[in-house]
């Protein structure tokens, strides 16, 4: 024979600490708290004044077809509050009588950190900032100085890493456009046969005259081009600890006053100690850099993580 439960006020599977009235078929929207004062129950067709139950004969769980649309909305109600409560950072009195304030509230303006993915010893630092006085080239682990009144450029020419002056003119040969007084620049030589520095620096020199003072690769002649050259200087040198080879020619343009432009070859520091090839350009105006400066950045070329000086030079235009 079954058994069917008769009404009465009976705990609230929604709401702890509370009743709710179960009307022999279903819960009912009538709640109260545990320890109330009696009430009347509420009518119910059939029952005038229905009894409590005995305890045993009441459902430990609510039935699973009579949960009524306000029990449901009241128990997301209270869940709700709760979840609000909990992101305010409701203030809490400790032991002492103090006010204390949850973790999940921060006590500053700033955000709160979010998760590293990893240990403590594995949270990230920020990158230090570049050195301004140093051109690095990662690929083959030199630097080079940056003198005064130089600065890196963001152009990159033939995957070469470039500084230049922080000054420029409009070009001779090219009004509408700009050119630097200065330029250098380092990479590896690739595409040659050269297996000695010096070989590489005398097969690199024209190249390099073209490149800087005669056309670019689209055919601009920023310097109406280059109509004659004169070597001024050529041999071998130290760089980076290891023996390299320069050349330098003084080229005429038939825009403006020309320049001094030069290939300086050596061994990498690291690798398999491919070639390295630094190109360097000088204006041959009053107010460009003066010529030294080759030879000062040349002394400055250092091994990374080499600091034995070289940055800073003062060779900015005079």
């Amino acid at each position: 024979m079954s058994m069917t439960t008769p009404p009465g006020w009976y705990a609230d599977p929604g709401v702890p600490g509370g009743e709710r009235w179960w009307d022999g078929s279903g819960w009912t929207a009538h709640t109260r708290s545990v320890g109330a004062a009696a009430v009347p129950q509420p009518y119910q067709q059939g029952y005038q004044q229905p009894h409590q139950p005995p305890y045993q004969q009441a459902p430990q769980q609510p039935p699973p077809a009579g949960r009524s649309r306000s029990m449901v909305l009241g128990a997301v109600a209270a869940g709700l509050m709760l979840v609000a409560a909990i992101v305010a950072g409701v203030t809490l009195l400790g032991d002492d009588g103090t006010k204390t304030v949850p973790r999940s509230a921060p006590t500053t303006g700033e955000p709160a950190p979010g998760p590293t993915g990893g240990s403590d010893d594995e949270t990230p630092t920020a990158e230090p900032t570049a050195d301004p006085t140093v051109l690095v080239d990662q690929l083959n682990g030199i630097t080079l100085p940056i003198p005064d009144d130089w600065e890196k450029s963001d152009s990159i020419v033939d995957r070469a890493v470039t500084m230049t002056t922080v000054a420029d003119y409009e070009c001779p040969g090219q009004k509408s456009r700009y050119c630097r007084y200065g330029r250098v620049m380092s990479s590896t030589a690739t595409q040659t046969d050269a297996a000695t520095p010096e070989a590489l620096a005398k097969e690199d020199i024209q190249d390099a005259s073209d490149a800087l003072y005669d056309e670019d690769s689209i055919g601009n002649a920023y310097y109406g081009g280059v109509t004659s050259h004169t070597v001024v200087k050529s041999g071998a040198v130290t760089v980076a600890g290891r023996t390299g080879y320069l050349v330098r020619w003084k080229v005429k343009t038939g825009s403006g006053p020309g320049g001094y432009v030069q290939s300086l070859a050596f061994p990498s520091t690291i690798g398999a100690e491919s070639l390295i090839v630094v190109r360097f350009a000088f204006d041959a105006d009053p107010k460009g850099p003066p010529l030294s400066g080759m030879d000062t950045i040349t002394k400055g070329i250092r091994a990374i993580g080499d600091t034995t000086g070289g940055v800073g030079s003062s060779i900015g235009p005079s």
